[in-house]
């Protein structure tokens, strides 16, 4: 696919893995639109990638994925100047190690969904006309491989919980609201494949492993992930750079193996990640299958859950279509 004129939007483009990816895009000719929370970092980041990469058409926008009116604002300021987008990667999570209490969006959204899994529907849903435009649309979809918990057949997305409903009974875990935000996108990632197909506009997601992160986010673990999270940075050897998953963002957005890919969960080799065949685990399938990073869980497979997560996901955004 020719890079001549191409657009991609990331979000979270300032840090991490998506700072890597907007280098890497740049570096192939893209123009990139880094969207940011905030614009300090981004102007930094921004700088660094357009000295690294010599390309100039590297832009900066201002944008929250945990709130609808950033988002709304975002998309239509999109809209008034590009009538094209290629490519649209939605990398920016909140993942706030450490919190123990629940923490919402300035919608009222339990923060870690509005920002994982609703801001990125509402964009899309709002970047549909431009991303139409293009002669080859993709939308990805950060994922993770904590998708993998569940395997254990107790596992499920808290939908009755989304606004902090039950804030007040039912104890608040970052890990596990982190883990159902990452299954709840790949619900809407299979419902988004179906519903976009008519229009040409390929979603798939990734499903991003181990990958070494900053001192600084080390440090804000809490619990027994404070010792684990170190020995993965140092010991694993199977853990990841930030470069490495920014060239598996650019395969999978660009790569012409992929034109034709929708509704995918891809991981960090390029491979597309298969049901898992058995409907039921017995404990040792469990033990197995978490081992095995070949196959989603049975959770992802069942078509209430993705009629669930769309049903409800729809009910938000809905209201900020035409806010």
């Amino acid at each position: 696919m020719s890079t001549g004129n191409r657009t991609v939007i990331i979000t979270g483009a300032n840090s991490g893995i998506g700072k890597a990816a907007t280098l890497k895009f740049a570096s192939e000719g893209w123009r990139v639109i880094m969207a940011c929370r905030s614009l300090d970092a981004g102007r930094k980041a921004q700088q660094e990638i357009i000295a690294a990469s010599g390309n100039r058409t590297v832009q900066l926008m201002q944008l929250d994925v945990s709130s609808f009116e950033s988002i709304r604002a975002f998309c239509a300021a999109f809209r008034r100047e590009e009538p094209r987008l290629d490519v649209l990667i939605h990398n920016a999570g909140y993942f706030n190690h450490g919190i123990k209490t629940y923490q919402f969006s300035p919608d009222g959204l339990e923060l870690t969904f509005a920002t994982n899994v609703f801001g990125p529907l509402l964009m899309t849903e709002l970047l549909l006309e431009p991303l139409s435009a293009s002669d080859d649309p993709r939308v990805l979809n950060a994922g993770s491989t904590n998708l993998k918990n569940f395997f254990d057949p107790k596992r499920a997305i808290e939908f009755d919980n989304l606004r902090g409903e039950f804030a007040g009974s039912r104890p608040y875990t970052v890990y596990k609201m982190y883990g159902d935000s990452k299954m709840a996108l790949l619900l809407l990632t299979y419902r988004m494949a179906e519903e976009y197909r008519t229009k040409g506009i390929k979603v798939n997601a990734v499903m991003i492993p181990a990958t070494k992160v900053s001192r600084e986010t080390l440090g804000k673990f809490t619990g027994v992930y404070r010792i684990i999270g170190p020995l993965i940075q140092n010991l694993n050897p199977f853990s990841l750079t930030q470069d490495q998953m920014a060239a598996c963002y650019y395969h999978i957005c660009t790569a012409d193996e992929f034109r034709d890919v929708t509704g995918a969960l891809v991981d960090h080799q390029n491979r597309i990640i298969e049901p898992s065949e058995q409907e039921s685990l017995n404990p040792l399938s469990v033990a197995r299958e978490l081992l095995n990073t070949r196959h989603t869980p049975p959770y992802a497979s069942n078509p209430a859950n993705v009629e669930r997560m769309w049903s409800l996901s729809r009910e938000v955004i809905d209201g900020a279509m035409s806010g």
